[in-house]
């Protein structure tokens, strides 16, 4: 046990005195090997095999698929098919920025990329007709937040690597809660553009305009459903859709609609690249924390200290799961967090009878939530950058979009139907 508090104590020290979460994870994995008198070969091997995944490979291309979105203009179109139809209603832009981040987390499969791409056409043009600029950079952040749980979504195909399961099953798990998400924030936009008089777009859809956006939309909407209709239909696994998601980008963005530059395309590939690294990086040496961590079976004895509280389900996952993962969303980013406490949690919720589909789906909702709540809060801090609103701002605007998210967060613990209801 004295390995095990070195291991996290190390570990939180470093957070504290800023040490990058890569290094922290390794350095403290390393100390408590070490400590235990184990071969530091140990550390090497299991460092190599965490980033040595087949299924890992496809968070570089779904990450490299929304860069390209973005800058293709496969995601300007969506939005412009999107507001063909909810543009005329009160509130209809702030509805059409929702379902925009929707669609786009259905294929960049995160958060950042999302909030990012949206925010930059969609916060002006809600400015521009007459909605407070603070709320829309606040919509943007927290809608963009429904990208990782949207499938694709990086952080499930990282947690099923963290747990080993199944990456396909995780993806049809949340598309039910994504959507929930996404109409929860809707009534949040409805009622705010109401007690603001914010209007929509004048004059109803005509058949001729939908159209006409249909057509130029055309390929940019075939998008999720070549890749989710391949993954669920057997036709290639998550981990090939990545890559089919990146060809048919290019594809469309450079020849179709010749958006896409030479430079436009290194310029993805090169950010991809670095967050790509950074990720194998968190990866490996996360494999050997988690090693250790199963070495001296600390997740089983974790349970033990639960269980010993109340074997209550109720109080289990909503009072002592919940409330755990969502203060860690607010400092930890998504996919260190799920690397860390994964391994650890899973064994405490399957004792009390819960899926670990379902418990994917509620850590990456957590953990989601964490998104838009300071003080990390990352997808308020890339709204911010995009819009030039200040952080504290959007940190006032945005308590009723988190109150909605933890609403569908409590339906989604207690009744496994939304996430298992699909999976045959």
């Amino acid at each position: 046990m004295s390995g095990a508090v070195i291991l996290f104590a190390l570990f939180f020290i470093l957070i504290i005195i800023g040490v990058p979460i890569g290094y922290s994870i390794g350095i403290s994995a390393l100390a408590a090997i070490l400590s235990a008198g184990i071969n530091p070969i140990v550390f090497i091997t299991s460092s190599l095999a965490g980033s040595n995944s087949f299924t890992l490979m496809a968070v570089p291309f779904f990450m490299l698929a929304g860069s390209l979105m973005a800058t293709g203009g496969i995601a300007k179109r969506i939005v412009n098919f999107v507001n063909s139809f909810f543009g005329y209603v009160t509130g209809g832009l702030a509805i059409v920025t929702t379902v925009a981040c929707m669609f786009f987390g259905a294929i960049s499969g995160s958060a950042v990329a999302t909030t990012s791409a949206i925010g930059s056409f969609m916060i002006p043009e809600m400015e521009k007709h007459g909605y407070n600029k603070d709320f829309a950079a606040t919509l943007t952040a927290s809608a963009g937040s429904v990208g990782v749980i949207i499938p694709p979504s990086v952080p499930f195909v990282i947690y099923a690597v963290a747990v080993n399961c199944s990456v396909k099953d995780l993806f049809i798990a949340g598309v039910l809660p994504g959507i929930m998400m996404g109409i929860a924030m809707i009534i949040v936009c409805i009622v705010t553009s109401h007690k603001n008089g914010w209007r929509g777009n004048e004059g109803r859809p005509t058949l001729r305009n939908v159209w006409k956006t249909f057509k130029e939309g055309f390929f940019a909407l075939l998008m999720p459903v070549i890749i989710l209709g391949g993954i669920y239909g057997g036709i290639f696994t998550a981990t090939e859709a990545s890559v089919v998601s990146v060809v048919y980008c290019v594809l469309v963005s450079m020849f179709i609609y010749k958006e896409l530059t030479l430079s436009g395309l290194y310029k993805a590939v090169r950010d991809m690249v670095g967050l790509c690294g950074v990720t194998m990086f968190m990866m490996g040496f996360a494999n050997a924390f988690s090693y250790y961590l199963s070495l001296e079976r600390i997740p089983n004895a974790i349970a033990e200290v639960f269980l010993s509280v109340s074997d209550n389900r109720i109080i289990i996952l909503l009072l002592m799961i919940n409330i755990l993962l969502l203060i860690v969303g607010c400092v930890i980013d998504n996919i260190p967090a799920t690397i860390i406490l994964a391994p650890i949690l899973l064994p405490v919720v399957e004792s009390i009878g819960v899926d670990p589909i379902t418990f994917g789906v509620i850590l990456t909702m957590n953990l989601a939530i964490g998104f838009i709540t300071p003080p990390y809060g990352i997808d308020l801090f890339v709204a911010s950058a995009v819009s030039g609103v200040p952080i504290q701002n959007l940190c006032k605007r945005v308590l009723p979009f988190i109150g909605v998210l933890l609403i569908v967060l409590t339906l989604i613990t207690y009744v496994p139907w939304f996430t298992m209801g699909f999976i045959s």
